[in-house]
């Protein structure tokens, strides 16, 4: 059996790569496990071994992982100068609305139609939709799929702009609201306390925005994993990633504490135990 470790490449040899043609554009998905789906979307600068690492908890969890590949190399730790290519073209591409508040990314009807698809091939209840940093807002936009029922919000850092602005239009925050109200649904989500991507502001908006619905955990800053890869090293100078880079794999941990959260969060969503 080969061993995973996040100071190396990881090969993925234990998900499957399917290319995926959706709403008229194919992208690479990797598929894992058994059970209901979750839709995994990586953070800056791709899939990382962390990301990977966290997929597969989420998989052992007693799900499927889908997880779609959106930039940079899979399974790549990566030199810091290539995540900062990556970031660059990310922000510049037509997929991608890095900047400026009140509008969704493109990506996320694709991201919808993954759900969708992913539905119809596990089953269950639903599906659950978890987005990380640049991603991080696409789990909410996916409630607009009638097919998410479970969305995690990690550290969600777009519009990069506008620190307490939101990636998502005014109607579709209502039709999310309303969704989430008719059938008593939560949005989960995390964030550092010093984080400079994701800011307070941030946090502050979405409950305006989704009220009780929105359930919101701030870790202290000193519970972040100080020994990072070079892209973090160089360009996050505050703690920022809770389920993967700066997450502490130790008992007691805040982070390791969010992890088992997300995935209990998940297991009741869609096990038909809630709501």
């Amino acid at each position: 059996m080969t061993t995973h470790t996040v100071s190396q490449d990881d090969r993925l040899d234990d998900f499957t790569p399917i290319d995926l043609e959706l709403e008229g554009t194919k992208k690479r998905v990797w598929r894992s496990g058994h059970g209901p789906a979750v839709i995994v979307m990586h953070e800056m600068p791709g899939i990382s071994p962390h990301v990977a690492r966290f997929a597969r908890w989420i998989r052992d969890g007693g799900f499927t992982v889908w997880m779609p590949s959106l930039f940079g190399r899979d399974g790549a730790i990566g030199s810091a100068e290539e995540g900062a290519d990556v970031f660059r073209r990310a922000c510049i591409s037509a997929e991608f609305r890095a900047l400026g508040a009140g509008v969704s990314s493109p990506v996320t009807v694709w991201l919808r139609a993954l759900a969708r698809h992913a539905h119809g091939e596990c089953g269950g209840p639903g599906v659950g939709a978890v987005g990380m940093c640049f991603t991080g807002n696409f789990a909410l936009t996916m409630m607009l799929e009638p097919a998410v029922v479970a969305p995690v919000l990690c550290q969600p850092s777009l519009p990069l702009d506008v620190p307490g602005g939101l990636e998502i239009s005014d109607e579709e925050l209502a039709r999310v609201r309303g969704r989430l109200e008719r059938e008593n649904r939560k949005v989960l989500a995390y964030r550092f306390s010093g984080d400079a991507f994701c800011r307070a502001e941030r946090f502050a908006a979405y409950r305006a925005a989704l009220g009780e619905n929105f359930v919101a955990r701030e870790l202290p800053d000193s519970a972040a994993n100080t020994d990072v890869p070079p892209f973090f090293d160089r360009h996050v100078p505050t703690p920022h990633s809770v389920t993967t880079v700066h997450l502490i794999d130790e008992t007691g941990q805040p982070t390791l504490a969010a992890r088992d959260e997300i995935i209990a969060f998940l297991g009741d969503a869609l096990s038909g135990e809630a709501p």
